[in-house]
């Protein structure tokens, strides 16, 4: 370390002028200034007479010696400021032997920017009036008197090493509230203190005292903003007591770091900060930690955690009269009484970036077995350093250690102290007293106090007293990495890649120019034609034979060679074909054999011939047949035909969705995370990472996509990289709770456990204050819909709904509901007496918001705490696949609606409603990262994140947890761990239609369609839709096909059809009208089946029946050979084509 030179430096204060000055004898009086700090009269200026307008030019300079050796050290700077006192020099009368002064106020300079590594600071400090001063009654105009001082060191106080390594500690007493009853403002009068100890110099630890705290009654909330003051005794001026620019701002409790921050503790903290007694302090104390102080103060936070803060009271007696005129504030050492302690948790000024901590915290009794347990100190700053010490400090609440122990005669801690005597008597110049409690063993030794000995700080437990205490750091002991650091970062890992812009070359660009070539060259051409043979055309019109055509092609060609013109066309197309070549088939380099060229002559010619003819049909329309009208499969459609193929395990075909989406929009940053999460669960992590980290290349500010590749580079292991990922992603959204759960995961990997439970403590936080948020909002719109119904309610009285005549309560429930769930209602009434019981029920769906599947695994309404759960399904026909969880991300859908049939298929991409009807969503951190991880299917590190919500005190076991649970088995096909985690899920929600879904699906895994029929049919049944609704009404269609219920096959097929359309559910109902003999319904359904996917054989197979039935032989014939062209597995259905086949006599083109 650098030493300190031992050569004292001097530190000048200058006082140039004073303005606005008045005094008691007129606008000019005869004034000085006096200069004190730490309690030294630095001296006086001269006596200068003010001007009419109020000005003083005093031209003042005095100075004191800096020696960090032994005089004024740095922490003197920081905690005692100059105190600038102007006096008045009243005129002689007769026979006045000494002149008489009149102290007119006080000004105070803040000697903190020396501190900071400036050397000089010039600045105007208001002039506070002491009470009965002219000063308080300011001049016509004036606002304030004040002074200008300029302070300058001779050179800077501080070494490079303590710049760069010291640090400055402030801490600020506000309050303690709810105290004891005994406390009363009469009788003897008290000093109530309150102090804690900390590192100044190196090992070497400081007491930080705060004394006289008034005493108040209550009855109103202290009021905010409101100074901080100094620690500091006998200032003249009440002004003077005010820290400049320092103020107690308050704030939310939720935002606290204390013990009293939660939504249950808001009442009480209101009833006592505005009814009950309170301490009043305001002070705020300052102590300078010079660089091994701030490494021991960091060390010792790290491994007490807790830091014990000492609060009691003292009396104060009163003098005689012969020595003082009034009360001395002198404390009686042997009344320590209401002996107290806080425990503040001092872990936070750990976590990197964070320098302040606020909060109430609770106050117990002090008893040295618990203060030792909880926070390893050895003994009692008021007790055995002796509270007498404030008695002898002249600056009042800040004070040195004294190295005399003086034991305490409170009568309550007596017994304690005697025993201590007999163990060992302690030596007087000890200050580390040892402690009552044997740092070797758990067990307190005899004199251990209970609680029966302490029953005075008992009384702050019953009464629920609490302090309010803040403590500031100038800088964080853990710097935190800045954004714009952890960007570069990002930047330098994965750069930056903006959409490319278009090129003006390209094999677009040439073929469109050889297209804008054969046009003008064909114009030209029927130029030269109408001009040598227009006359005969119009003679002969339409009567033109072939051989005349090609005698006038023949003298068209003999005069295009003769006049060069076909020369000067071949010049022209020549350099479009040249760009072809080289842009489009990349050809720049010569050919290595003859064969090669005679082939690449052969392509290129079919190719510019075929490209001839669209541009001449593009020039002559008339000759353009109509084109046939296509179906455009939207992104989202790719995506729900992309996961049907994904949770039949046909992963080739879900890749060349999810890469068709990709060569659709390849900037769209959704899907590429859909396809990144598409290959974790295919276990491809390093493709999945290529994907995440492709995403964020497209936008380095994208949340979704700095956690992901978070989370994969922890699967990878580069960790380094892990949690560059994760610190953006917080900076970037602070109220993003997965961003600071994965974190604390990372961390807890790292083995990092105070960084951990900093990223928990923050996810909590930003968890609660979003949950207080969306409850405020359900309540104000909860209270809007209710007074809306009310005023209907007077105009209409009791009205008929869908279920009969309505009274007052069921009129609310109605009301309630959205408007497209009571329309959907109504069109379903019609069905209900004639469906199945379970149909029927399930057509009952009480709203939009609940019926209509959103998005898979997206977001549940707010009031369930956005809940998802993963859609668990496969197709219908293989039994023995395994259920996958969903890999699409949170995002918006547009909300436009297509004019096809598939326009509701954007409604279906938008919701997930996890929870049943009894069941209240868990709003943990850990729950809601593990939806996250469960959307994207990041299985692998879900266990983890179990067992931290199996641990957490608002978590354990819940029915969502059970569901998790079975799902990550359901995955590894382990049935009987799963079925046991839906028997706990069912125990604890019975009426979640999650858990009777996912029973579904179990049962259906493992063949037991008739227990997997039931629980469809129940989970169809409830009012509040489940997740994964579109595959539940794909199996239970298909266990109705198995068991010939056709007309329940047809109706269930009918809603997913609604739903969420498809080839799957197209072809379900195309299968089930044709089995009910409704050719024309099933043929249209199959129509559409095949628009969307015409690659599925079963489509084309039963295609082929319905044109066999319909006894169409050339489409039946097309509808067969498309069938076994793309290979059919059903043997069963081949069979029974073959006999339709034999039976209409036609169909099979073999025979």
């Amino acid at each position: 370390m650098e030493q300190v030179p031992s050569v004292g430096r001097f530190v000048q204060i200058t006082v140039t002028d004073g303005y606005d000055l008045k005094g008691s004898k007129g606008d000019t009086p005869v004034t000085f200034v006096r200069a004190e700090f730490n309690q030294v009269v630095l001296g006086d200026s001269a006596k200068i007479t003010v001007s009419p307008e109020g000005t003083g030019k005093y031209n003042f300079t005095c100075s004191f010696e800096f020696n960090p050796e032994g005089g004024i050290t740095l922490d003197d700077l920081a905690r005692k400021p100059v105190f600038l006192t102007v006096t008045e020099v009243l005129p002689k009368e007769r026979r006045q032997k000494e002149e008489k002064t009149l102290i007119l106020g006080q000004a105070v300079v803040d000697l903190l920017p020396l501190l900071a590594g400036e050397c000089s600071f010039e600045t105007t400090v208001p002039l506070h009036p002491v009470q009965g001063s002219p000063l308080e009654t300011p001049r016509l105009g004036a606002k304030q008197c004040s002074l200008e001082v300029k302070v300058f060191a001779t050179e800077i106080l501080l070494t490079p090493v303590q710049m760069a390594g010291g640090n400055l500690l402030k801490v600020t007493l506000e309050a303690a509230y709810s105290v004891p009853e005994t406390f009363v403002p009469t009788g003897t009068v008290q000093n109530y203190m309150v102090g804690l100890q900390v590192p100044s110099f190196g090992e070497k630890d400081y007491p930080i005292l705060f004394k006289n705290g008034t005493l108040k009654l209550g009855g109103e909330r202290e009021p905010t903003p409101r100074p901080k003051k100094w620690p500091i005794a006998n200032i003249l001026a009440p002004g003077a007591n005010n820290i400049p620019d320092a103020f107690i701002l308050g704030g939310p409790y939720e935002e606290e770091e204390g013990e009293l921050n939660h939504p249950e503790d808001k009442e009480f903290r209101n009833q006592a900060e505005c009814m009950k007694k309170r301490i009043v302090w305001d002070l705020e104390s300052r102590c300078y930690l010079d660089p091994p102080a701030v490494v021991s103060f960091q060390k010792r936070i790290a491994d007490c955690r807790l830091w014990p803060v000492e609060i009691t009271r003292v009396p104060l007696i009163a003098l005689p009269k012969g020595k003082a005129g009034k009360l001395d504030k002198t404390e009686d050492e042997g009344q320590l009484s209401f002996h107290g302690v806080a425990y503040v948790n001092m872990v936070p000024l750990l976590y990197p970036g964070v320098k302040r901590i606020r909060g109430a915290f609770h106050i117990y009794p002090y008893l040295d077995s618990v203060v030792h347990e909880k926070t390893k100190c050895l003994f009692s700053l008021f007790r055995d350093t002796g509270h007498h010490l404030i008695h002898n400090n002249k600056i009042g609440g800040i004070n040195s250690p004294l190295s005399k122990q003086v034991v305490s005669k409170n009568l309550k801690e007596d017994k304690t102290v005697k025993e201590k005597d007999i163990d060992g008597k302690i030596r007087p110049g000890d200050v580390q007293a040892p402690s009552i409690k044997s740092q070797s063993s758990d067990t307190p030794l005899e004199g251990e106090p209970t609680l029966s000995h302490n029953p005075e700080g008992q009384q702050y437990v019953e009464a629920g007293t609490y302090i309010v205490l803040e403590i500031q750091l100038d800088k964080a002991l853990v710097p935190k990495r800045m954004p714009e650091e952890l960007a570069r970062r990002v930047k330098e890992m994965i750069p930056p890649r903006p959409p490319l812009t278009r090129r003006t070359g390209g094999a677009q660009k040439a073929v469109s120019d050889y297209h804008s070539q054969i046009k003008n060259i064909s114009k030209a051409i029927l130029d030269e034609y109408h001009r040598m043979f227009g006359k005969q055309v119009a003679n002969l019109g339409s009567d033109i034979d072939s051989e005349t055509l090609e005698e006038q092609k023949c003298q068209l060609s003999y005069e295009l060679n003769c006049s060069g013109k076909y020369f000067a066309f071949k010049e022209q197309l020549k350099h479009a074909v040249v760009k072809i070549v080289r842009e489009k088939y990349l050809k720049t380099t010569s050919f290595e054999s003859q064969e090669e060229l005679q082939t690449f002559i052969s392509e290129l010619y079919v190719f510019l011939v075929d490209q001839m003819h669209v541009a001449l049909n593009q020039t002559m329309p008339d000759d353009i047949r109509d084109t046939i009208s296509t179906i455009y499969t939207s992104s989202e459609q790719l995506r729900l035909f992309a996961f049907e193929a994904e949770v039949n395990e046909n992963f080739d075909m879900a890749t060349v969705y999810y890469e068709e989406r990709l060569v659709r929009e390849p900037q769209n940053i959704d899907h590429w995370l859909d396809y990144g999460a598409f290959c974790l669960l295919i276990e491809d992590n390093v493709k999945a990472q290529e994907c995440f980290r492709k995403a964020l290349s497209l936008n380095q500010s994208h949340i979704n996509s700095l956690l992901l590749c978070g989370v994969l580079a922890i699967l990878l292991e580069d960790y380094e990289q892990a949690e560059i990922f994760f610190e953006d992603a917080t900076c970037l959204e602070p109220t993003n709770v997965v961003a600071w759960t994965l974190l604390g995961l990372y961390y807890e990997i790292q083995n990092n456990d105070i960084r951990m439970e900093m990223a928990f403590h923050e996810a909590s936080k930003q968890l609660q204050a979003r949950t207080m948020l969306q409850a405020q909002e359900a309540k104000q719109k909860s209270t809007d819909s209710i007074a809306e119904f009310g005023e209907e309610v007077g105009k209409t009285g009791s009205s008929v709904g869908p279920w009969g005549p309505t009274n007052d309560s069921s009129a609310i429930a109605i009301k309630m509901e959205s408007t497209a769930g009571r329309r959907l209602r109504e069109e379903q009434g019609k069905e209900r007496t004639r469906g199945h019981l379970g149909t029927s029920e399930a057509e009952q769906v009480p709203g939009a918001a609940l019926s209509i599947l959103d998005e898979f695994l997206d977001e549940s309404s707010k009031l369930q705490a956005d809940s998802r759960e993963p859609i668990l399904t496969t197709q219908a026909q293989d039994p023995s696949i395994a259920i996958k969880p969903s890999n699409i991300f949170l995002k918006e859908i547009p909300a436009k609606k297509e004019a096809s049939k598939c326009q509701d298929l954007s409604a279906f991409m938008q919701s997930d409603h996890y929870y049943g009807v009894s069941q209240t969503p868990p709003t943990t951190i850990f729950m809601e990262t593990i939806r996250f991880l469960m959307k994207v299917n990041a299985v692998q590190y879900v266990h983890r994140v179990l067992a931290h919500e199996l641990l957490c005190p608002q978590g354990g076991p819940s029915c969502e947890y059970y569901l998790v649970l079975a799902q990550t088995h359901l995955l590894k096909k382990d049935f009987a761990k799963a079925e046991e985690y839906l028997q706990q899920a069912a125990q604890m929600d019975y009426l979640n239609p999650n858990v009777w879904g996912v029973k579904g699906h179990l049962y259906f895994l493992s063949g037991n369609h008739a227990e997997a029929k039931a629980c469809y049919e129940r989970t169809i049944s409830f009012v509040v839709d489940a997740s994964g609704m579109h595959f539940i009404f794909l199996r239970l269609g298909l266990l109705y096909l198995e068991e010939k219920e056709y007309e329940k096959a047809k109706k269930t097929y009918l809603q997913a059809c609604k739903r969420s359309p498809s080839c799957l559910t197209w072809l379900g109902l195309g299968i089930a009208c044709y089995r009910l003999e409704e050719l024309t319904e099933a043929e249209d359904a199959l129509s559409e089946a095949n628009a969307l996917n015409n690659y599925s054989a079963e489509v084309w197979a039963y295609l082929a029946l319905v044109c066999l039935k319909a006894g169409r032989q050339l489409e039946a014939e097309q509808a067969y050979k498309y069938t076994i062209k793309l290979k059919l597995k059903d043997e069963a259905l081949l069979e029974e084509i073959h006999m339709v086949q034999e039976m209409v006599g036609f169909g099979n083109p073999s025979f």
